[in-house]
């Protein structure tokens, strides 16, 4: 039975029944799941082709400028293909992904980190692979598995990913403090990003390749956001001036109310706060002589965490993000060097599921404050701050032990074959 599933013959099918469940969910859903792509990318991708007019590159975006590549490339079929078109793109990032993680030969490695993912993207449901951020995490699975042993094709892909989405930022900061390739990954890193801006600057988008931080700068408290629960159930109270609205020009349902502009405004200072604390606990774990293998997995999940837990933005692909930090910490503790990441494993599912509860099932139940999916998300909420403080612990305990294992002495778990031969 073991032999079995480890055995790519099992771990291959249901890849595939997990990515085609998604895909027909996000089709026939009545939730409509897919509605951002179908609604907003394919609808930005028609307004270029029509207008000549090109999001991120003659207008101001809310994503960075690589962003526009995998929904340009959706267009390839046109437009009345364009829903399977993307589905098809991410089933295949997810099994390049998934090839790396579980290797190319007979015999799997990574078997429990492999299994873990077809769970959690299960347990997701059909926004795992609905959005932009579904493109960038398997560039991410990629690009933390490359850390040991390809630190610059690592770096250039962490930086691509990031000019996708912004969160894979934190992965690359990460690398640079917990490990000793940090130069390499840093020269890549910063080689990457001149080649995205030249690339922009060549076909007109030099004035709006940095758009995307004040788009971001000037929004509201989106609904699901932790720092929106207080609201909601004031909402749900009856608390008069507080409210959900709909935000037009965001496409967001926003909270309304005494002190929300403010906290609007101090959410972002308050990310990088707690980025800044996260780091300087890393770099004291680091001077205190704690392995890489150690540091890496537990910084890149507390740095991941907090940038959706102090987030004022509380979209549920946001949740995607956190199966990096979980892949990574269950190949370095498969190792038998790294600390055990099952714990997280468990919280990540358990937040998966509730994340799929609110998004799609309960959404319209939500918008109507009804006290079952106000629960759930507060639960779900508060279970981002318990993940970021076991991540936090998990820092602190680093360099207090007697683990001073070499970086990445796991070399072979991560992208290596000798174990395979």
């Amino acid at each position: 039975m073991i032999r079995l599933v480890r055995h790519r013959l099992a771990l291959w099918p249901v890849f595939l029944l997990v990515h085609l469940w998604l895909s027909v969910a996000n089709i026939v859903g009545n939730e409509h799941p897919l509605g951002d792509v179908t609604l907003v990318y394919k609808t930005w991708m028609q307004q270029g082709f029509d207008t000549h007019v090109w999001v991120g590159i003659d207008s101001a975006w809310v994503y960075p400028i690589v962003a526009i590549v995998p929904m340009l490339l959706a267009w390839v079929f046109g437009p009345d293909a364009y829903a399977l078109t993307w589905l098809a793109i991410v089933t295949a990032l997810d099994a390049v992904a998934f090839g790396f993680l579980v290797g190319w030969h007979r015999n799997a490695r990574n078997t429990v980190a492999a299994w873990w993912w077809l769970a959690f993207l299960t347990l997701l449901g059909p926004i795992a692979v609905a959005r932009i951020d579904t493109i960038s995490v398997p560039l991410a699975v990629v690009g933390v598995l490359f850390l040991a042993t390809r630190p610059r094709m690592a770096g250039a892909l962490l930086t691509v990913a990031a000019w996708m989405k912004v969160w894979p930022g934190a992965l690359l900061i990460a690398a640079v403090v917990a490990t000793r390739q940090r130069w390499q990954i840093l020269l890549a890193a910063l080689a990457a990003s001149v080649v995205v801006v030249v690339a922009a600057v060549a076909v007109g988008g030099g004035a709006q390749v940095f758009s995307f931080v004040g788009q971001q700068a000037g929004r509201g408290l989106q609904i699901e956001a932790p720092v929106s629960t207080p609201w909601l159930w004031q909402a749900f109270a009856g608390v008069p001036q507080v409210s959900i609205f709909f935000n037009r020009a965001l496409l967001t349902f926003q909270v309304t109310g005494g002190g929300v502009d403010a906290i609007a405004e101090l959410t972002t200072p308050l990310m990088l706060l707690a980025i800044l604390a996260i780091v300087l606990v890393a770099v004291l774990a680091v001077r205190n002589r704690g392995s890489s293998i150690d540091v890496l997995p537990a910084l890149t999940l507390a740095l991941v965490t907090a940038l959706i837990a102090f987030n004022k933005v509380g979209s549920p692909q946001y949740i995607t993000w956190l199966a990096v930090p979980v892949i990574l910490g269950l190949v370095t503790s498969a190792s038998a060097h790294g600390r055990s990441f099952r714990t997280p494993a468990i919280l990540v599912a358990i937040i998966a599921t509730l994340t799929q509860l609110i998004y799609p099932f309960l959404y319209d139940a939500l918008l109507a404050l009804h006290p079952v999916p106000l629960i759930v998300l507060t639960v779900r909420n508060l279970m981002l701050f318990v993940l970021l403080g076991w991540a936090m612990f998990e820092l602190g305990r680093v360099g207090r032990t007697d683990n001073v294992c070499d970086d990445f002495v796991v070399r072979d778990s991560l992208m290596g074959d000798k174990q395979e031969r």
